[in-house]
């Protein structure tokens, strides 16, 4: 049995991963938490053979976490986003699983882990990808402006301009208080690329600019709705799994 601990900032992610490891009968899992702070203190003191590890979390990525541990576990990185080098993740890392995690993915994962275990494969130099990942992140610039074409001709959006993105219609749009731009990028394309302290994802096709965040307020069935700083007072939906971040970066 392998000794693993869970980190993932998602309650239902993390159950959901806990529990097909515990359905291989392969693996024990010691520890888990939502909270990248609860894992740096309680990952030295279990020492796991294993890390499951979220990358994208409030407060502490996984990479952050990671740079923090004096001895670093052996790594599976769990992520929705493939901004990342995951080619280097191939190489430096046990495996990445892209959510939601495939039962097939994590038998390959396991398998790999366990030959490592076993001394038939080398350890990955975890080192050096964080190495990679930290020179990635430095040349990753926000852009200024982003750009719509209609027909031949290039309109140019200032960042600061723009209320929210959304997704509609395979299409994806840029809303000013004029009016909405279509524009050449996915809703997490846009994430991967704009500042997070500006901008924060509430619903899978939205993206909103927290300078015209005006009321945040409960509404049916539990859900949370949010209300834009713009004169038609536009009012957008927060996904339950992103209300967390959100209200982490409004302050609340």
């Amino acid at each position: 049995m392998i000794r693993a601990y869970v980190v993932d900032d998602e309650p239902l992610a993390l159950r959901r991963l806990v529990r097909l490891l515990d359905e291989t009968k392969r693996v024990e899992v010691i520890g888990s938490t939502t909270d990248p702070q609860q894992a740096l203190a309680e990952i030295p003191r279990l020492q796991p053979e294993v890390l499951f590890l979220d990358i994208q979390m409030p407060e502490l990525t996984g990479f952050d976490l990671l740079a923090r541990l004096a001895s670093q576990p052996l790594v599976v990185f769990t992520t929705a986003y493939d901004e990342y080098a995951l080619r280097a993740f191939e190489v430096n890392s046990i495996d990445y699983l892209l959510k939601p995690i495939e039962e097939a993915k994590l038998e390959r994962a396991l398998a790999k882990l366990e030959r490592i275990t076993g001394g038939q494969a080398p350890r990955p130099p975890i080192a050096t990808l964080l190495e990679q990942v930290q020179a990635a992140l430095k040349r990753r610039q926000e852009p200024e402006r982003i750009a719509s074409r209609i027909g031949e001709r290039v309109h140019f959006l200032d960042l600061e301009h723009i209320t929210h993105f959304f997704a509609e219609n395979k299409l994806t749009f840029a809303a000013t208080v004029e009016k909405n731009w279509v524009i050449d990028r996915t809703i997490t394309e846009l994430e991967q690329r704009l500042d997070p302290a500006r901008f924060v994802r509430v619903h899978r096709s939205t993206l909103v600019n927290l300078a015209f965040v005006d009321e945040l307020y409960p509404w049916f069935g539990g859900k949370m709705i949010l209300r834009l700083k713009t004169p038609k007072k536009t009012e957008i939906t927060v996904a339950r799994e992103r209300l967390k971040d959100l209200k982490e970066r409004l302050g609340l």
